[in-house]
């Protein structure tokens, strides 16, 4: 008898489609923000519209309110829901080594070459790849699952410059949080330490009364 193994895009689609992501009815929603920035406390509102349109209001502080819409940008930029061929169409996948954990190393080729991925239990647990002219790697350690697909719960980031390989800035450690809206996942806690210059960054963000659109 014989076995056939997954092709890496194979492998890579099902990991992908297993991320938790909002459906085409998403109405957005509305909710109150603390954002924790070291000793320094701020308040405020914020908004994400149907199209994941991002909103900031009453924080009168400039550097806090970007820090919370850069946020709110990110939350909507994850859950969009997209399809393998829509990302990936012009990619090419094949299969790296596997590590002592058991994630298998995914290489892309074609658009997108030189990045790559690990895959863990149907989950995305390594990105390495260049965005802008940056490359970022992020690992991921645990994960929430929502029943529809999963969730990061706890992971880390770094960047490093594409062409020399130096790192730029600190590592960012993330613990993020979820509760259920309606019939919809929505973060409703993310803490954010980044080691820099010997010191511990520590932000997080509360979203808290957090009710969905009509």
């Amino acid at each position: 008898m014989t076995t056939t193994k997954a092709t890496a895009q194979d492998l890579f689609r099902a990991a992908y489609e297993n991320r938790y992501t909002w459906d085409n009815n998403f109405p957005g929603y509305t909710a109150e923000i603390t954002f924790k920035d070291g000793e320094q406390v701020f308040t405020g509102k914020t908004r994400i519209s149907s199209d994941l349109k991002a909103e900031v209001f009453d924080v009168d502080n400039e550097q806090a309110q970007k820090a919370i819409h850069n946020q709110l940008w990110e939350i909507g930029i994850h859950r969009i829901r997209r399809s393998f061929e829509d990302t990936h169409g012009a990619n090419t996948f094949s299969y790296g080594d596997t590590d002592e954990t058991g994630a298998i190393e995914i290489f892309v080729g074609g658009k997108s070459e030189g990045d790559k991925y690990k895959l863990r239990n149907n989950e995305v647990c390594l990105v390495h790849r260049q965005i802008h002219g940056i490359v970022v790697t992020i690992n991921t350690f645990s994960s929430h699952d929502t029943g529809e697909g999963y969730l990061s719960h706890r992971y880390d980031s770094v960047y490093h410059d594409p062409k020399t390989g130096e790192q730029r800035g600190g590592k960012s450690n993330f613990e993020d949080e979820y509760q259920k809206v309606g019939k919809y996942s929505i973060l409703n806690r993310r803490q954010i330490s980044t080691e820099t210059e010997g010191k511990t960054l520590v932000q997080e963000f509360i979203f808290s009364n957090i009710q969905l659109l009509d």
